[in-house]
């Protein structure tokens, strides 16, 4: 829906997001299907959050930074999730201008701070192994405050000034979205006015978030690498590769889908593909995180059997 004010340019009052697919066989089935995902991801982040916080044993901050980890992994599943299942049940499914906005604000905020918590529980585990009679002192509850808020806040930055560059700018009247949400890729289609200040401001941060993030991790995990080889014990090396595996599994997977995603030459670039790399990282990494962390570590197993038990 789109109306023109008194100086002849195009207000749009909401968009079309096209969804997943238009083939009418496939709605039932993959609305089934999206929605275990998203229910399974909801219950196993809130779950993380909640067992994190109560059980005594894992006030760590490894298990500090895993609560936001989830928190972070429910709040952009979420921005995305139930709109996108609606699409499934409704004839056209309709996003108000506003709300697209928000959708486009938080998302964007949730999956850069995703990338730097990842980031700052590679510091942790580099602490941990390469420094472990210091681990408390240098990781304390200061230090894990600060590498929490300032990606918070960074990302906070990031996602304003994007979200506001796109929406100050003049929609030429066509509000049809090639995708299941408001990302920024398929709305700088629908702009009159020139996107090259907006995809130069989105490429130099989306450059710096995924080098900046990937580089601290590779580092870390170098220098874990190099104290686990010179490590004598055989069970010491096998304790020290046990606490990073479920975090590694972690990061490969992100990173992997969202290379596929940004890095594909310019000519191959289509937004079928970019649909399927976006359900992968805003329903299934959300979903697989707390089965990664949850079935490979003894202490969230433990702490689950303790509450189910005090129950």
């Amino acid at each position: 829906m789109a109306w023109m004010d008194k100086h002849n340019h195009t207000v749009l009052k909401e968009f079309i997001l096209m969804g997943i697919t238009d083939r009418p066989e496939m709605q039932a089935p993959l609305f089934g299907l999206f929605l275990i995902i998203y229910i399974v991801s909801a219950v196993g982040n809130l779950g993380i959050v909640i067992l994190t916080k109560m059980d005594a044993r894992l006030q760590t901050p490894m298990y500090f930074f895993l609560r936001h980890l989830a928190f972070i992994d429910l709040g952009y599943s979420t921005t995305v999730g139930p709109k996108m299942l609606a699409n499934f049940v409704v004839n056209q499914n309709t996003i108000p201008y506003n709300w697209c906005a928000t959708q486009l604000a938080f998302f964007i905020l949730f999956i850069i701070s995703e990338l730097f918590i990842l980031s700052a529980m590679s510091y942790d585990r580099y602490v941990a192994i390469c420094n472990p009679l210091l681990y408390t002192v240098i990781m304390s509850q200061g230090v894990c405050w600060v590498l929490v808020a300032v990606p918070y806040l960074y990302s906070a930055f990031v996602s304003l000034i994007a979200t506001i560059k796109i929406f100050i700018s003049s929609f030429c009247g066509y509000n049809v979205i090639s995708h299941f949400y408001c990302d920024s890729l398929p709305l700088l289609t629908l702009l009159c006015s020139s996107t090259r200040e907006i995809e130069l401001i989105i490429l130099i941060f989306s450059a710096f978030n995924l080098v900046s993030s990937l580089l601290t991790v590779l580092v870390s995990y170098i220098l874990i690498l190099k104290a686990i080889l010179r490590m004598n014990c055989a069970e010491g090396r096998h304790k020290a590769f046990s606490t990073c595996g479920s975090h590694l599994t972690v990061v490969v997977v992100l990173y992997v889908t969202l290379s596929l995603m940004y890095v594909q030459p310019k000519s191959s670039h289509s937004f079928d593909t970019d649909k399927m790399a976006s359900i992968f990282y805003t329903l299934v990494i959300p979903m697989l995180n707390p089965m990664i962390y949850g079935l490979r570590n003894k202490e969230v197993k433990g702490a689950l059997n303790r509450i189910w038990k005090n129950l």
